[in-house]
């Protein structure tokens, strides 16, 4: 079992082969991260060894930390917004994870515990990454498509945010889309896997069911704050951008 995984393989190369058939242009992603992936989780299973055995909580909270550090360097390299890029993803990051994990902790739902913290960190911080890259790049579309409209509303006298009110609360809306299509459908469609593991290790039912909502509605808060704190700390620089464009047009 510990290398069959090797076998599912075969669905990669048939995406790759389908990208290029296709030229969809997905061929070196798909190949790059698919081979990180497996590399990442590998190293994952000999590190969790030893994060496991922390003791300290402030080491614990180091660990988080990189974890945020690292998800703002993937975002940035992924939704590039020019030289404030790393910063727009580490504030909304940081914000966003540190809202839901703190609240959590001062609930009782998460304790200061390495296996409670790390990867019940790292779901929340995973989350907020995916919901950040959709946000900023819906949110950087509604800009560009509506932008005549916001310099109209601009130029009679309305605030900036109120003229792009539109834009932020579609972007919102939309990166909201996949957490609340997975509330809607655990344990219908969507099998969570928290809920499976705690069984298979002999959990009581109630307990494992009761756990899966609290990290569901975690990943539910950290969506929308993301999603929020997102357009409030890019929304001056992707509008700057926006604007030279426009001018660079004419």
């Amino acid at each position: 079992m510990q290398y069959s995984f090797l076998a599912s393989y075969a669905l990669i190369i048939f995406a790759l082969w389908y990208s290029r058939r296709e030229q969809f242009g997905l061929e070196k992603k798909i190949l790059t991260n698919s081979i990180l992936a497996m590399v990442q989780l590998g190293a994952l299973g000999y590190v969790l060894v030893y994060l496991f055995k922390i003791s300290h909580p402030s080491l614990l909270f180091f660990v988080l930390l990189g974890m945020v550090v690292f998800g703002a360097y993937t975002a940035k390299n992924r939704i590039p917004l020019g030289d404030g890029s790393f910063k727009i993803a580490l504030y909304s990051l940081g914000a966003s994870s540190s809202i839901v994990f703190l609240s959590m902790m001062a609930f009782g739902v998460i304790h200061l515990v390495p296996h409670e913290m790390i990867p019940i960190g790292g779901m929340i911080i995973g989350n907020a990454l995916n919901v950040y890259t959709q946000s900023i790049e819906r949110f950087r579309g509604e800009v560009k498509n509506t932008i005549e409209t916001i310099e109209g509303m601009v130029a009679l006298g309305a605030p900036l945010k109120e003229a792009l009110s539109f834009a932020s609360k579609a972007s919102v809306k939309a990166s909201m889309i996949p957490t609340l299509n997975m509330l809607q459908t655990v344990g219908i469609i969507h099998i969570p896997g928290i809920t499976t593991g705690m069984l298979l290790a002999g959990a009581d039912p109630l307990k494992a069911i009761s756990y899966q909502l609290a990290v569901m509605y975690m990943m539910v808060a950290v969506a929308l704050l993301s999603a929020v704190f997102s357009v409030l700390f890019s929304y001056r620089t992707i509008i700057g951008a926006a604007f030279s464009n426009t001018k660079n047009q004419y």
